[in-house]
């Protein structure tokens, strides 16, 4: 791998890894302050909320301006954040700080996803966009996983407020690297005039072209039907596995991690295979409603940890799709609007699935409540077929 993608890669994993390690922390701290896992469950909705609103408006301005400048205003104000809340931290005291800290680093962290969602279609010319995704989507998912295992361990070496500098420092470093990859690239993205509104018109831009492209409401629609999945097995999975199953916390978090290897074999494969976007699509979908069905149904623990691997491996192979699917029909110069509103309509199905648990898996039993999403996600995939087709032409990733 060249120098300079190597060290695109390498600033994605550390900015991914400084994420989750706050995303790990702060309904930690929030928990261990005050002992209820009220405040925590608010603390994560906090911290959470702002990264899905922020898609939209962090999208226009990657259009509007320069994606490499955003990705460095994202990655610096992120370190400078964290400092400053530790600052007030340290003469204030109290868990207010830090959640203020976890929302804005929340917003910031969609600015940093936008800028490069925009830039990967356009600097990687030795290689195919599939290629390039699952290359990101590798990175991302190694800081994915490290990042809570990284928490715990700095947690056993120093106080929390020192864990978040060291954050600040993981997010400099990240800097860092785009800059080594700044000198050594040398391609020059296009630029376009935009409208000087960033919140009403983009939202105008964006909602025509999925009105006029059926190939994107054919994404949303697919989309839906993955993530009432994905919500619901984020839901259970360690309700089932150490509730239904009678397993341990360790099970749970060797199944995480397992989980993870799979994924990453996934993309190792389609980094090195190259398969049409309908194929990726029909697999990835077929694999994630089978596993969530044998979730479902499986009497045993075996058959659970089955569909559960199948479900977290296919879904960033349906990842892959989507996202090599909507480059080749969103126009560049709409490319970061429309894609902000795409990714908070795709995402929306995620917590309604939560919900749905909270409110059925009393008098349902959590199996059910799988059960019937997995039916609901089966049904939302005929209809996209039967409105939409299966991707008719042979387009190749």
């Amino acid at each position: 791998m060249r120098k300079e993608y190597l060290a695109f890669f390498s600033s994605l994993f550390v900015s991914r890894l400084a994420d989750q390690i706050l995303l790990f922390l702060v309904p930690l701290i929030v928990f261990q302050t005050t002992g209820s896992a009220a405040w925590a469950g608010l603390a994560f909705f906090i911290e959470s909320l702002p990264r899905y609103l922020a898609f939209p408006v962090c999208g226009a301005l990657c259009d509007k301006y320069s994606p490499v400048k955003v990705l460095h205003i994202s990655q610096v104000y992120r370190a400078l954040v964290c400092v400053l809340a530790m600052a007030l931290y340290g003469v204030f005291g109290g868990i207010g700080w830090v959640i203020a800290l976890s929302a804005l680093c929340g917003v910031l962290t969609t600015q940093g996803l936008m800028a490069r969602e925009v830039l990967l279609p356009h600097i990687f010319s030795d290689y195919s966009y599939t290629k390039t995704l699952s290359y990101s989507q590798i990175a991302d998912q190694a800081g994915l996983v490290l990042g809570p295992l990284v928490a715990a361990l700095l947690l056993e070496l120093c106080a929390w407020h020192w864990v978040v500098l060291w954050v600040a420092g993981l997010f400099l470093l990240a800097d860092l690297g785009m800059q080594v990859w700044k000198r050594s690239n040398r391609t020059t993205l296009e630029s376009f005039d935009q409208h000087r509104d960033i919140w009403l018109q983009p939202l105008r831009i964006a909602f025509r072209h999925i009105g006029e492209q059926p190939q994107l409401q054919k994404i949303i629609t697919l989309a839906v039907g993955v993530n009432l999945i994905i919500g619901v097995t984020l839901a259970t999975s360690a309700a089932m596995v150490i509730g239904q199953y009678v397993a341990s916390k360790d099970d749970y978090a060797s199944l995480q991690a397992v989980g993870a290897l799979v994924t990453i074999g996934i993309l190792l494969f389609l980094a090195r295979v190259t398969l049409p976007l309908r194929v990726l699509g029909m697999v990835a979908y077929l694999m994630i409603g089978g596993g969530a069905f044998i979730c479902a149904l499986s009497p045993g623990l075996s058959g659970y940890v089955l569909g559960f691997l199948l479900i977290v491996g296919f879904d960033k192979m349906f990842n892959v799709y989507i996202r090599s699917l909507r480059q080749k029909v969103i126009p560049t110069r709409d490319f970061g609007k429309t894609v902000g509103v795409l990714t908070l309509l795709n995402n929306l199905s995620q917590p309604l699935a939560g919900l749905l648990v909270a409110l059925l898996a009393t008098p349902w039993g959590t199996q059910r409540v799988i059960l019937a999403l997995a039916g609901c996600s089966a049904l939302i995939g005929i209809g996209a077929l039967w409105r939409f087709g299966s991707g008719a032409r042979p387009e190749r990733a």
